[in-house]
């Protein structure tokens, strides 16, 4: 028989903890050890996995692939084993959550997540906070915010713990009709949105003209100038709202480039509370329809 080794979770906490806060002496302040003690630790986990985890140099912590590997492992191991010891210790869920959501996910499926969350622990108050997503996953560096949905790029990987797909459509009021003869109205976000960028690619490439007809931060302000037949944008087919259309190729409209989207969070500055959220935004994942899974590469830590 094989043998099996045994990775133990305070060795997992310490590695997740180094990554997630930047540096050696910062996760030994938040775990209560000294950092050659940190430093130890570290090397036993690198003693069991059989191979260096995480290079230095000068001020910035890299992971190796092997590292990166470990990290998706620890941090779902460590997610389900601090959710089953908050079970058994029948500790009160409670505090101040404060979440951060990407302006076109503010009305979509996962905040009807989020609402179930609060109905479920009346002792949680949660803050939702709608911004860009490069603002998000900033406010979430500072500690500003205790987990975040973003948009993000393959590159993008720190804090991640789930991602997924979308692809954008082209959306329209139902009674909207177009000249090709004229260039296309666009409704859209400020400049920075993923999906602005998006849109202005894909007609840009087929050489069809266009301009912007309507400009705003909010979500629910870009669902009704669509749906009052200001212009056309592009949305999540979660975002759809009754009276839209979806525009395809055969309506002219080419497809568009995929987003990829992400759940964010430190591990060692979450609470119970954020654990279980975490848990819970991660069961309603893994039980709709959206193509999720794990990114692990070319991560840097800045310590």
């Amino acid at each position: 028989m094989a043998k099996i080794t045994n990775f133990q979770t305070d060795l997992l906490r310490t590695f997740v903890s180094v990554v997630d806060l930047g540096a050696y002496t910062k996760a030994g302040n938040v775990l209560g050890r000294t950092q050659p003690a940190i430093s130890l630790q570290i090397k036993r986990l690198e003693e069991l996995v059989g191979a260096t985890l995480i290079t230095q140099t000068r001020r910035t912590l890299q992971l190796t692939s092997e590292g990166e590997m470990l990290l998706s492992y620890a941090r779902e191991i460590l997610r389900l084993n601090d959710e089953l010891a908050s079970f058994f210790n029948r500790s009160t869920i409670s505090g101040v959550l404060r979440v951060g959501l990407p302006n076109d996910y503010a009305f979509a499926f996962l905040q009807k997540g989020i609402v179930d969350y609060m109905l479920q622990h009346s002792d949680v108050s949660l803050e939702i906070h709608c911004d860009w997503s490069a603002r998000i996953l900033e406010r979430l560096r500072a500690d500003e915010l205790d987990l975040a949905v973003a948009m993000t790029d393959k590159e993008a990987t720190q804090y991640i713990s789930r991602t997924w797909v979308e692809r954008p459509v082209w959306a329209a009021s139902e009674n909207m009709r177009f000249d090709p003869e004229k260039s296309v109205p666009l409704a859209a976000h400020p400049e920075g949105c993923a999906y602005r960028a998006r849109m202005i690619q894909s007609l840009d490439a087929a050489h069809i003209r266009w301009r912007i007809a309507y400009t705003g931060p909010g979500i629910t302000g870009l669902q009704n100038a669509v749906a009052n037949g200001l212009g056309v944008t592009a949305l999540t087919r979660h975002t759809l709202r009754p009276g839209m259309r979806i525009l395809s190729e055969k309506d002219g409209f080419p497809p568009m480039s995929e987003i990829l989207v992400g759940l964010f969070y430190k591990h060692p500055r979450l609470s119970d509370a954020g654990i279980r959220l975490v848990n819970h935004l991660i069961s309603k994942l893994d039980g709709s329809d959206l193509p999720n899974g794990q990114i692990h590469r070319n991560m840097k830590i800045v310590s």
